[in-house]
């Protein structure tokens, strides 16, 4: 019994001795943690930047994965913090209108205050900023912001030399990337090339809502550009800068799968196209394309080799032209003033080709046409309706034409003559009995008067005689003038050399006043 009793205390014993073991190591091991995690900063003032960074970043004073916190000294509610921005664009590179994108190398610069870094309460002799370059930002807490609107974008040169980092006495932390980004640019091309594009950049926050994290524009100059920076086919009117709230749902996914509202900041340049090039290559060529189209007018109507030639080749010329101008733009569904201008081109020297073929089949005609007056009216009236020469005519009336227009009444006139003779056809008798019938003078164009005896005198003893076209006979009788077809093409052309000139002046000042005013 006793043998049993001191081996339940030997035991007991050592499982004491193992518990003040173990318990001396855990608290010699927390001593000795204790030591290294959270080093002191009494003597901050002697210690390099490098070491005063690292103390500063231990784990124990500081969580990189926490963003800096602020209470509100009245409510005591915890506040977000504000992040200052500021971007200064070394070059923009001209803007891709088929692609609709631009590039961008700019600086851009992230200030905000973290109190955790603040290191002028234990080294208040130390009044110089600590830089650092990438290594520095990595230990820090970072505002994580992104461009909306970017296609690709990346740090320029190597990460460790583009990215700058400093920190304040006060703990004020500047981040500055040196950074290229290729962004997306809504583009409006209804009046080009005389457009005005603005294009934007949006930077936003991705982690963070408003209730979090504040982006604002720094107070003095956000926004400004390299003074030497130049574009080629641009001119930057203005540019301005704005602040707005992004609100983020189930449906509108561009923060992922957090919803809230974000905040975002934006800067707009207006850029307006410079015309000078495409005035010397575009239009300028296609008006000595259409006045060279006009050559064909001095040519005679007959000379078919050379007007179609000449027709033929600047249509072609000025097609070519117009399609090399047109492959840089995206196939849009609205009409451009470009567009305008080619089909009122093209529009001129296929009316020289329509002018040329119309002229040369006056000019194979072989008959002669009689106009009433020699004017637009009547040129055009009776070539495109064309009616043989009115001499032609007459002579058709005296035999043919005659009895056609007439054969009513020289029935009656014979009927009655024979009548008055007592020489009636016995058929007539059958069917007809005329008692008192008045003779009939009529007069036919180009005829003689058809009367009741053979010498053409009336007969004075007669009082039934009636005389239709009595109320004529005192009018004066129109003129006619006769032209050859080959007169009718010249009389043509003629008229084309001032007519298209105008009708191009005329739509010259149309559109250049619709782009200039509209």
């Amino acid at each position: 019994m006793k043998i049993f009793y001191c081996e339940q205390c030997t035991i007991l014993l050592l499982v004491i001795l193992i518990f003040i073991n173990i318990q001396t190591l855990v608290n010699a091991a927390n001593e000795t943690v204790d030591g290294e995690e959270c080093p002191p900063l009494s003597n901050a003032g002697t210690l390099q930047q490098t070491q005063l960074i690292q103390r500063l970043t231990h784990v124990c004073r500081y969580d990189r994965l926490e963003r800096p916190i602020e209470y509100n000294n009245v409510t005591l509610k915890r506040m977000p913090i504000v992040v200052k921005t500021r971007i200064y664009v070394y070059f923009l590179q001209n803007l891709n209108s088929d692609l609709l994108q631009f590039k961008m190398h700019a600086l851009l610069q992230l200030s905000f205050l973290d109190m955790r870094l603040a290191y002028k309460e234990y080294a208040p002799e130390r009044r110089d900023n600590i830089l650092g370059q990438k290594h520095l930002s990595e230990r820090l807490w970072l505002p994580h912001i992104f461009f909306a609107n970017e296609r690709e974008s990346g740090i320029l040169g190597t990460d460790e030399k583009d990215v700058l980092t400093s920190i304040s006495p006060d703990g004020n932390v500047i981040i500055s990337t040196r950074m290229q980004a290729t962004l997306y640019c809504w583009m409006n091309f209804k009046k080009f090339p005389f457009d005005q594009q603005f294009c934007s950049t949006h930077l936003e926050s991705w982690m963070y809502n408003t209730s979090d994290l504040v982006l604002e524009w720094e107070d003095h100059s956000p926004i400004s550009f390299d003074p030497e920076m130049r574009l080629t086919e641009y001119n930057m009117a203005r540019f301005w800068h704005n602040t707005t709230i992004v609100h983020s749902d189930n449906v509108n996914l561009r923060h992922g799968a957090f919803m809230g509202d974000y905040s975002s900041l934006s800067f707009t340049v207006d850029l307006k196209r410079e015309i000078g090039f495409y005035l010397l290559d575009y239009y300028l060529p296609s008006m000595m394309i259409v006045a060279i189209s006009w050559v064909s007018f001095w040519l005679q109507a007959d000379a078919s080799p050379p007007r179609i030639m000449l027709g033929t080749s600047t249509m072609l010329s000025f097609i070519t032209l117009s399609s090399s101008q047109s492959k840089t733009l995206p196939k849009v569904s609205y009409i451009k003033v470009s567009e305008v201008w080619f089909l009122g081109c093209t529009f001129f020297i296929f009316g020289s080709l329509v002018e040329f073929a119309f002229v040369n089949t006056i000019w194979r005609r072989k008959e002669n046409i009689e106009l009433k007056k020699v004017n637009s009216k009547y040129i055009i009236k009776s070539t495109l309706t064309p009616r043989p020469a009115r001499r032609q005519m007459g002579g058709n009336l005296s035999n043919e034409s005659r009895t056609r227009s007439c054969s009513s009444l020289d029935n009656i006139v014979s009927s009655t003559v024979s009548v008055s003779n007592g020489t009636v056809n016995a058929g007539f008798n059958n069917y007809l009995t005329v008692h008192t019938l008045p003779i009939i003078t009529t007069e036919c164009a180009d005829s003689g008067t058809v009367t009741n005896n053979e010498s053409g005198q009336h007969n004075s003893n007669n009082d039934h005689v009636v005389d239709i076209d009595k109320d004529k006979k005192n009018e004066k009788e129109h003129t006619f003038t006769t032209m050859t077809p080959q007169e009718i093409a010249m009389w043509i052309d003629r008229r084309s050399r001032c007519v298209f000139p105008v009708m191009f002046l005329a739509f010259n000042a149309l559109y250049w006043t619709f782009v200039y005013c509209f």
